[in-house]
């Protein structure tokens, strides 16, 4: 969140200050995906091209936090603001208009830091859902957090409808977290912690539901080669499920593995940067449909939108 980010970013300019600047080259040179290491054997873009200005985020969502691909409406995306605003999920287009505003009932969030779209019911073929990730905790104090979700409209009209709760902890302390995925084979959800010591760790969210308090499950730690970057804000799974997109302050990141049947092989395989670009706070990242690019995403109204294809 916004009033963190300062303050963890000045501690951390030691450790990430002899790596590649996050997006200078990139912005200006054609040929900017050349720099990245290519994604060999796992369906998608080979090569990422350069980011590309789309348009910019609306007043509305002045607290820009988390993107999703809509299953139902193409060319649209779900996004939503963090904390401190109105239960609300806005479909957007990559240009930063508005289609439809979503009101929600049913619950309060504390700190909402995520969407993901995916299967209702833990089937490929289940009509979708909305997932909205109220994990934030940034004093480590939440007893539960929880996940609601809600069915994709079928009509991009303005709608107030009501959220289910889904309430899980942590099996050892709670953790601070702001990355939400889903995985559109089965409807398996997972969240990825945010933390200073590296990408974060992956917690499978098996068995949620309405009347239910599961408890998290550990699958691993997600590193940066040689950890020059950490701290993740946002996060998005490929619906292949063998690509991860991992969003930072300064950079984007793909975790890739060939075949990966599980999240558990995925997290197994190579994290290689692809290509970034500069914004305020950057807390959203969301793969376009198909899984062939990605959008990405700022706090403050104003802020470019990027979209990235392939080169």
């Amino acid at each position: 969140m916004r009033r963190l980010a300062l303050v963890l970013l000045a501690g951390l300019g030691c450790a990430c200050s002899s790596s590649k600047p996050a997006t200078s080259q990139q912005d200006s040179t054609p040929d900017a995906g050349a720099l990245y290491p290519p994604a060999v054997g796992v369906p998608g873009c080979t090569l990422y091209g350069v980011p590309r200005k789309t348009g910019e985020v609306p007043v509305e969502l002045a607290e820009l936090s988390g993107l999703a691909a809509s299953a139902r409406h193409p060319g649209v995306f779900w996004a939503h603001n963090d904390s401190d605003n109105a239960f609300r999920v806005y479909a957007v287009e990559d240009s930063g208009k508005i289609r439809a505003t979503l009101t929600l009932t049913g619950s309060t969030p504390r700190d909402i830091e995520d969407i993901a779209v995916g299967p209702c019911e833990p089937r490929a073929d289940a009509p979708p859902c909305l997932y909205l990730a109220d994990i934030g905790d940034n004093f480590q104090k939440r007893e539960q957090v929880r996940v609601f979700r809600v069915p994709e409209p079928e009509q991009l009209v303005d709608a107030t409808l009501p959220v289910e709760a889904l309430a899980f902890t942590y099996p050892d302390t709670p953790h601070n977290a702001e990355s939400l995925l889903i995985d559109a084979r089965t409807g398996r959800l997972a969240v990825i912690t945010k933390t200073p010591d590296s990408l974060g760790d992956v917690y499978a969210l098996d068995g949620l539901g309405p009347n239910e308090r599961v408890k998290a499950r550990k699958l691993g730690t997600l590193r940066a080669p040689q950890d020059v970057d950490r701290l993740t804000t946002g996060a998005d799974l490929n619906p292949s499920g063998e690509r991860l997109l991992l969003r930072t302050y300064t950079r984007v990141w793909e975790v890739r593995r060939a075949q990966a049947k599980s999240l558990e092989e995925l997290i197994a395989g190579e994290v290689a940067e692809v290509p970034g670009a500069s914004q305020a706070q950057s807390e959203a990242v969301t793969f376009t449909p198909g899984g062939r690019g990605y959008l990405l995403g700022s706090e403050f109204t104003g802020q470019p939108l990027y979209r990235t294809d392939c080169r």
